[in-house]
């Protein structure tokens, strides 16, 4: 009887030609499942983040949150002896992906048509801001570009400041996280038609997905419903939003079927008999009014937890709004792993967001590590492409292959 195998993914091959953000996710997802994820890094320097939030012992805390469980090998693309090495692995590998400007992997002979010369079956995945193909696609961009294009950042803010920006990688992450879907549905899909794939996955395509039901209503409506920015609260039920509570804030959703609940919680049954607020459309046309009722009686309690807890008993969806730090020892959050404490050979033992993905047969949390830069070099060519450790040599001594301690 054949063992089980470590992760879901163990048996997968993945030539990981991404830095910075979007694309190290998309590979992440498969490495911390059991794909063999090798990360191609360009001489000298590696992945730019490398430099990012080097906190403990020169060894960047960026970096390792996003190639747990990768292999490093570093070579120079400027010179033909590294570009062919890469040529020589594709054969090798299920998937290649990565998240160049459009048109650089042309330019270095390695586009779609050129992987398929040397793998009939390959998947190729392409992540980019704005997109491989349109008028933006070779314009530079990352994720905030990408949400200012999808309209996504003018419903951010208050609506007489400009907009903000989340001081999160939405964008890049779930875009990753896409990619990686897309790669998944393109080996089903190869093994049910031995055909391959390459998939165009775009920073601003995913924010425009994430559109709930602004372009719907503005689009429906022919332009009468005009969605933008309008703060703490949602624009389309209520109450839905941001509330001040007592020393904090709550997020409170009691729209809908919730409003009763929430009446119930505040003494006030009253208010699910009142036309001035018994539906989520009238209680729109009044939400000053709403706003103030509830703060009011959030005021009552000497504190936030006081009042989620009366809440909560009444089955009312809400939480508290709790910062990063608080993030790091909430019993829930540290439980499921959400938070996860990584423990690295090089900068030792920090806490980092958890993989998303529970399964019920693999552990949550394996103890991966990242890579060295270049750590893998020997292995990955001596192993997969049967080069001598003579010839290993020779590549370093040449500059193809570089190699660094953290």
């Amino acid at each position: 009887m054949d063992t089980l195998p470590e992760h879901l993914l163990t048996g997968f091959r993945i030539l990981d030609l991404t830095r910075a953000l979007a694309g190290p996710t998309a590979t992440r997802m498969f490495a911390e499942m059991g794909a063999e994820v090798i990360k191609v890094e360009a001489a000298p320097d590696g992945d730019l983040v490398r430099a990012v939030s080097k906190l403990r012992n020169d060894r960047s805390l960026y970096y390792v949150q996003q190639n747990l469980n990768k292999k490093s090998i570093c070579v120079d693309f400027r010179k033909p002896e590294g570009l062919n090495l890469i040529r020589e692995l594709v054969p090798h590998c299920d998937v290649v992906v990565q998240n160049y400007k459009p048109g650089v992997m042309a330019k270095m002979g390695l586009a779609y048509e050129d992987l398929k010369k040397l793998r009939r079956d390959i998947i190729l995945c392409s992540i980019s801001a704005l997109g491989q193909t349109g008028p933006l696609s070779e314009q530079p961009g990352y994720d905030y570009i990408a949400q200012a294009y999808s309209g996504i950042t003018s419903m951010i803010g208050e609506a007489d400041e400009a907009p903000y920006i989340p001081l999160a990688a939405v964008g890049d992450i779930s875009t990753g996280v896409t990619g990686a879907f897309g790669i998944a549905a393109a080996l089903l899909n190869r093994s049910r038609t031995g055909e391959g794939q390459h998939l165009d996955v775009s920073i601003l395509d995913c924010y425009y997905h994430y559109h709930e039901a602004n372009v719907h209503q503005y689009s429906g409506s022919n332009g009468d419903i005009n969605p933008t920015r309008s703060g703490r609260h949602v624009t389309y039920v209520c109450p839905a939003g941001v509330y001040r509570g007592t020393n904090g804030d709550v997020i409170l959703m009691g729209f809908l079927h919730h409003w009763p609940d929430l009446c119930e919680a505040m003494k006030r049954p009253d208010l699910t008999e009142d036309e001035r607020y018994a539906t989520d459309a009238a209680r729109l046309e009044r939400r000053d009014e709403v706003v103030s009722i509830i703060e009011d009686w959030l005021a009552t309690f000497p504190d936030v937890a006081s009042a989620i807890s009366v809440m909560q008993s009444h089955n009312v969806p809400c939480a508290p709004i709790l910062t990063v730090a608080e993030t790091l020892t909430h019993p829930h959050l540290v439980e499921r792993g959400t938070v996860r404490t990584i423990n690295d050979p090089i900068a030792g033992a920090f806490q980092m967001p958890g993989h998303p993905v529970k399964t019920s047969g693999y552990p949550a949390d394996n103890e991966y590590v990242a890579p060295s830069l270049g750590e893998h070099n020997s292995e990955i060519f001596t192993q997969i492409l049967g080069k001598s450790p003579s010839d290993i040599e020779a590549l370093g001594s040449a500059g193809v292959l570089h190699a660094g301690d953290t």
